[in-house]
């Protein structure tokens, strides 16, 4: 079995290590959570308020908070490993057998 020589293919690609924005989102609303079940249960508050009600309300302000704040810090992430990507050059390396299997 001979192979073919084929010309080596070279390309020019930026590398960077980007944030993904779903962590950042989810542990913001946790913090939120978090900081939502301080506020309602371990501050003093009025006696005429139910502290589930209390958790609720603030349930939703902290949380969606939370995830805001964590949105923009992925954000400014994301600008951070703009300014320090690096160049590579990458080339393609041919199979050493086709593939003559059909896919499942």
């Amino acid at each position: 079995m001979s192979f073919e020589e084929h010309p080596v293919e070279r390309r020019e690609v930026t590398v960077r290590r980007a944030p993904k924005y779903l962590p950042f989102l989810i542990l913001g609303g946790l913090v939120g959570v978090v900081a939502a079940a301080v506020v309602a249960y371990a501050v003093p508050g009025d006696a005429t308020f139910d502290p589930g009600a209390v958790f609720g309300f603030f349930l939703v302000m902290f949380a969606a908070a939370g995830a805001i704040l964590g949105a923009a810090l992925a954000l400014v992430l994301d600008r951070r490993s703009v300014k320090r990507q690096e160049r590579a050059t990458v080339e393609a390396v041919p199979d050493s057998e086709p593939d003559t299997d059909p896919q499942p």
